[in-house]
């Protein structure tokens, strides 16, 4: 490769069908929330296989709407993993509720028997989040809700295309379930997400609260006395997503399927050419009939087995012209959550001896195969250059 040619941690793919779709939408003089938005809740059901869907303007609004709308608020507690992005804890505490940090597994998801142990008389839901696009254990979830009568909340930023138990995430038996389009996901729109759930009450409470709490004949201009009216149920917020937004959904999601097939191919390149690199141990996959997303490809650094630091390997991948990132540093490790006893480091020792080691690699559909070689010979320099000198006995 050049020595110029960079290669991103990540690059959308975007091509004529997107910009196509953009230069319709401005065309039609449409460009709030309208009938491109409308389709792109329809179709975006479908390739769920959820009863309802609703766009909003991101996954975080996702969340949000969902703990408000099932009346999640002070007093209350929401167990959720600490390896994650700030998002999943800043919308519980939008609502007034305490966030309670379970630890994870090492698959980085959050464990259920850490998650049986978190709660209390005040547990009012569980916020699992699917670790770059790796469905959790949603069977032993699901039961413990039942068990405790708690809702369950799914973060899916990472998970759009995932498959738990052959049935699409999203498809399944939580309350609702909350998806990015942030400009580094599979299907990235640059902000905007989705929220899906089975309850049409759920969905129509949401729809309100969605658009500053308006009601669903807000535009009736045959209101009250024959005159233009509209009527606000209650104070919302303003998380609709717009139709030039829906545009690009609608044309990435008719790609989907092409950018997974993508991904788990280069997931599966990575896991043979670093397969026996000792220093390095590498993601967890899925088995049939589950799907993993491969929205990350995060490695883990055997650090007793370097003399490098997490760091320095990072910066010697930017050196060789590797984009690299680090997903997440625990909720437990920022400032804002310090005053939070729910969200102290002694509740989850496996996720801050997880976060040491994370690298992760880049992975998108767009990644040419003469990249994808750089990163692998390039990972294997640098660890051979990198490894701890070997004692043996006398």
């Amino acid at each position: 490769m050049s020595p110029d040619s960079f290669i991103p941690f990540h690059r959308p793919s975007i091509d004529h069908c997107e910009i196509e779709a953009v230069t319709a939408a401005l065309q039609s003089g449409w460009l709030t929330t309208g009938p491109r938005t409308a389709q792109f809740e329809n179709e975006f059901r479908e390739y769920t296989g959820a009863p309802y869907a609703l766009a909003v303007n991101s996954c975080t609004a996702a969340l949000h709407l969902a703990l408000t709308a099932l009346e999640i608020g002070p007093g209350d507690e929401v167990v959720t993993t600490p390896l994650t992005f700030c998002a999943t804890v800043n919308s519980i505490l939008h609502t007034g509720a305490t966030p309670v940090m379970a630890d994870v597994g090492p698959d980085g998801n959050i464990d259920p028997a850490s998650i049986r142990q978190q709660i209390t008389r005040r547990t009012r839901a569980l916020l699992p989040v699917h670790y770059g696009g790796l469905p959790c254990d949603m069977r032993s979830i699901w039961r413990i809700a039942r068990n405790h009568g708690l809702h369950v909340i799914e973060d899916a930023a990472h998970a759009l295309g995932a498959r738990y138990d052959g049935s699409p995430i999203g498809a399944g038996s939580s309350d609702a379930v909350a998806f990015s389009f942030y400009a580094t996901k599979s299907l990235a729109i640059g902000e905007g997400g989705m929220v899906t759930c089975h309850n049409q009450d759920l969905l129509e409470r949401m729809r309100v609260l969605c658009l500053h709490g308006i009601g669903k004949d807000a535009w009736n201009r045959y209101g009250k006395n024959g005159a233009w009216y509209y009527e606000v149920a209650e104070p919302g917020f303003k998380y609709n997503l717009s139709d030039v937004q829906s545009a690009i959904g609608i044309a990435q999601l008719r790609k989907q399927e092409r950018f997974l097939e993508n991904r788990a191919a280069q997931a599966r390149f990575y896991a043979e050419r670093l397969a026996g690199v000792d220093e390095i141990e590498l993601p967890a996959e899925v088995e049939a009939p589950g799907r993993h997303a491969w929205h990350l490809y995060p490695i883990r650094l055997r650090l007793d087995k370097l003399r490098i630091a997490r760091t320095d390997f990072i910066e010697r991948l930017k050196k060789r012209g590797i984009g690299a990132s680090v997903h997440f540093i625990p909720i437990p490790l920022h400032p804002a959550y310090a005053h939070l006893p729910s969200v102290a480091p002694d509740t989850c020792p496996q996720a801050i001896e997880l976060y040491e080691r994370l690298v992760s690699l880049p992975i998108y559909p767009d990644l040419t195969g003469e990249q994808l070689e750089h990163i692998v010979s390039s990972v294997k320099t640098i660890v051979r250059a990198g490894r701890r000198a070997r004692v043996f006995a006398a």
